[in-house]
C-alpha cells in the first residue's frame, strides 16, 4: 500500500480527512510512489485558524530572535542538503546536482532574511513639512500564504517564508502536489530549529485547497507562482477579497507554446 502524504498543522503531521488523495509518481519508473492528501476548505480553515492563533505571539517576538530561529534553520539546511537533495530527486527526478543548486538559491533567501533586525528598521524624518515630521514602521500582515509549483519544490517556498517568519507573519504553504514531500521535511526542520508552533503550516490539495486559500478572511496576503492563466486567477481572485497578492507568471516551456500554435 502506498504511504500517505500529510499535512502539517498546529505544529504536527496532520493525516487527511476530506477522503480525497492524488498519487504521487516516482519519475524513474512511472510508478506511484504515495498517495498525497488533498485538503478540503474545512482544512484549510483548520490550518488558518492555527496560524492565526499563533500570530499574536510571533508578532511579538523581536526580530533579533526571530532571526536566530531562522539561522539555526540555515545551520539545518547545510548540514542535511543531501537528504533534501534526494527528496527532490525521488519526487521530481532531477538529478541530485540540479537539486543541491536549487536549494542552495533558496538558503540564500533564509541568509537574506536573517537579517531582519536591520532590515525591519523604520524611518523618522523631520520637517518634511513646516512643524511635521514623518515617521514610518514595518509590522506584520498576520497570517499570509504561498502556492507554489511543481518545478523548484524547495527555491520557490524559500522565496516566500523565510522574508515573511522574518517580518513577524505566519504563513501557510500550498505545494504542488506531484512533490509535496519537500514541504513536510521544511516544516519538521523549522520546528527543530525553534519555530512555535502554527506559525509554519502546510496544506496539500488542489484546486478547492486553492480557492479556500483565496476567499480565507483571515489570510492577508498571498504569494504565487506558475502559470500566466493560473496567475490571473489567483491574482483576480485574491484582490476581489481584499487580499495583498503577488502572482508570478509566465511558468511554462517553449514546447508549451508550440504546442498551443
Amino acid at each position: 500500500m502506498a504511504r500517505e502524504i500529510s499535512h502539517f498543522i498546529g505544529g504536527d503531521v496532520v493525516a487527511g480527512h476530506s477522503g480525497r488523495s492524488a498519487p504521487v509518481y516516482n519519475p524513474t519508473t512511472g510508478e506511484v510512489a504515495a498517495q498525497v492528501a488533498l485538503a478540503s476548505s474545512s482544512e484549510v480553515r483548520g490550518a488558518v485558524q492555527s496560524a492565526k492563533a499563533a500570530a499574536p505571539r510571533w508578532a511579538a517576538t523581536t526580530p533579533l530572535r526571530r532571526a536566530r530561529i531562522l539561522n539555526q534553520f540555515l545551520h539545518i539546511l547545510e548540514q542535511r542538503l543531501d537528504t533534501l537533495a534526494e527528496v527532490i530527486n525521488a519526487e521530481h527526478g532531477k538529478v541530485i546536482s540540479d537539486a543541491k543548486g536549487e536549494i542552495q538559491r533558496g538558503m540564500e533567501v533564509v541568509e537574506f532574511a536573517t537579517a531582519a533586525p536591520q532590515l525591519l528598521k523604520g524611518e523618522v524624518t523631520e520637517n518634511v513639512g513646516t512643524r511635521v515630521d514623518s515617521h514610518s514602521l514595518r509590522q506584520p500582515l498576520g497570517v499570509v500564504a504561498g502556492i507554489t509549483p511543481f518545478n523548484f519544490p524547495v527555491m520557490v517556498p524559500m522565496w516566500m517564508f523565510p522574508v515573511a517568519l522574518a517580518c513577524g507573519n505566519c504563513f501557510i504553504l500550498k505545494p504542488s502536489g506531484r512533490d509535496p514531500s519537500a514541504s513536510l521535511l521544511l516544516a519538521e526542520w523549522l520546528k527543530e530549529a525553534g519555530l512555535p508552533d502554527g506559525v509554519f503550516n502546510v496544506v496539500q490539495g488542489d484546486k478547492e485547497a486553492v480557492d479556500a486559500i483565496l476567499t480565507d478572511p483571515d489570510i492577508t496576503a498571498v504569494s504565487f507562482v506558475g502559470s500566466t492563466p493560473i496567475a490571473r486567477y489567483i491574482y483576480e481572485t485574491a484582490t476581489k477579497h481584499g487580499k495583498r497578492c503577488q502572482a508570478l507568471g509566465g511558468g511554462e516551456k517553449p514546447y508549451d507554446r508550440h504546442a498551443r500554435r
